[in-house]
């Protein structure tokens, strides 16, 4: 981190809380060839919590990265085989969509019926952000303060995440677009069941379509579930390169994960780091539209 940073973190009131260790692997010279083995292991629980629950003992909302970039594993390119049928099966679910523009789309999600959830929700929460994005970060759901405002990541976890982004010099709505897998809140923030990823992927998929985004940053499992139809372990995912229709996707933790499990941050500078060097090359390469 150079002395910039520095500053502009010691400015926002965020004090180091960890130091990343070496990373094994990295040291050792190990590529991840192998593509990922379906888990059936269940939904980890509390990766959508409440905006109010209690954190874990010293826990903050704040993302502090390290001093020193870790050195980047590895990739490997990967692209899952059973997208189309998902996608096609989502589409029958919650009505074609694919010629929507912006306002239609959003107006399409805020009267959608097309699973349970509508029931229960006070406001679906579509996105937010620069529509011409070159990131976009996909989250699980809404939590309870993000279904009464309308907007993703504005509780702890949204706190934490803008953090995250400064951390690698981002900011919420500039050329950053935040989504979520489902639109609407899950009763008591549970895990999206895969019916409700189901039905609500056509949603997202116009999104990336109409953002045309370099890199996509998958914001725990079921968004990595939701973007590369099929089982998927974040700790096995993380610093490898997955394909969603040509564009690269970085998985790693999600916020409200973190406020829970303060030893997991360094893994997710270390994501961070990988998903900007990754985008450093796709600006190399892409030649100018």
């Amino acid at each position: 981190m150079n002395q910039r940073r520095d500053a502009i973190l010691r400015e926002m009131g965020l004090a180091p809380l960890w130091r990343l260790r070496a990373v094994r692997g990295a040291e050792e010279g190990v590529v991840a060839q192998a593509p990922l083995v379906p888990e059936q292991t269940p939904n980890s629980p509390g990766q959508q919590q409440d905006a109010q629950a209690p954190l874990a003992p010293g826990t903050t909302d704040a993302f502090v990265s390290p001093q020193h970039e870790p050195a980047l594993r590895p990739v490997a390119q990967l692209t899952p085989a059973s997208l189309l049928e998902t996608a096609t099966a989502a589409v029958r679910t919650s009505g074609d969509v694919a010629g929507l523009g912006w306002e239609a789309l959003e107006a399409r999600i805020h009267s959608c019926s097309a699973c349970d959830l509508c029931k229960r929700r006070k406001r679906a929460v579509p996105g937010v952000g620069d529509r011409q994005a070159d990131w976009l970060f996909v989250g699980e759901a809404p939590g309870a303060e993000e279904d009464e405002r309308g907007e993703p990541f504005v509780g702890q976890a949204g706190r934490l995440l803008d953090n995250m982004l400064a951390s690698i010099d981002l900011r919420r709505g500039q050329d950053v677009y935040i989504a979520n897998a489902v639109k609407c809140r899950p009763p008591n923030n549970r895990t999206p069941e895969s019916a409700e990823l189901t039905a609500c992927f056509p949603y997202l998929q116009r999104q990336i379509q109409m953002i045309r985004p370099r890199l996509i940053v998958a914001l725990g499992r079921p968004a990595a579930q939701a973007l590369l139809s099929q089982e998927v372990k974040i700790a096995a995912a993380r610093g490898r390169l997955f394909d969603y229709s040509g564009i690269p996707i970085v998985v790693t933790y999600h916020p409200a994960y973190l406020l829970r499990n303060l030893q997991d941050k360094a893994k997710v500078w270390e994501d961070l780091c990988f998903a900007r060097r990754t985008m450093a090359r796709l600006k190399t390469d892409r030649p100018p539209e």
